[in-house]
């Protein structure tokens, strides 16, 4: 089923969590802060959204780290109900698309209900404070060519790191349903 995510509710104090990642390291939320805030993607690896974007998606969060903003990719799906979400299949899918960002299992689905992450993908742009400042898509690829896109996160990102708050114009992000119990 196709969603749009919901408008930024700027200012929310994105709630702390600690997740694993395939192999089972854990990663806390706000250990991973950095200085000009975080980007928190909710995604699968089964989604067509998620998939048509996957290499921007890296390209965009290695800009990013490098001007000290990480990334966390969440996986909220039922993975038991849908094997191709499956934390093996999710360290391939990490690997096949350049992700250098930690791509964690939220096995209980308690973080995406606490975010009220809808879709994937599902992009929530913190500031240095924890605070959200975007929530819509990743570029307007789709309607131009690789070459000419807009990268709205890429450029929210950039301004919420320079000022702390994001743009007042943003365009919802739009995808697969996540996949609850």
């Amino acid at each position: 089923m196709l969603l749009d995510t919901p408008v930024c509710d700027f200012g929310w104090k994105a709630p702390d969590f600690t997740l694993s990642d395939p192999s089972g390291a854990s990663v806390t939320m706000s250990d991973q802060i950095g200085p000009g805030g975080l980007l928190i993607a909710f995604v699968c690896n089964h989604c067509p959204y998620v998939i048509a974007v996957a290499e921007r998606l890296a390209q965009d969060c290695a800009v990013l780290a490098a001007e000290g903003v990480p990334t966390l990719a969440v996986m909220s799906n039922d993975y038991k109900s849908y094997a191709a979400d499956s934390p093996p299949e999710m360290a391939r899918f990490a690997a096949k698309h350049g992700w250098s960002f930690p791509y964690l299992v939220d096995e209980n689905q308690s973080v995406g209900k606490a975010y009220g992450a809808v879709c994937t993908p599902d992009f929530f742009g913190l500031n240095a404070k924890g605070e959200l400042h975007y929530r819509g898509r990743l570029d307007d690829a789709a309607m131009r060519t690789p070459t000419d896109r807009v990268p709205e996160l890429l450029n929210a990102m950039r301004m919420i790191a320079k000022t702390g708050a994001g743009p007042q114009a943003q365009t919802p992000s739009m995808g697969c349903s996540i996949k609850w119990v």
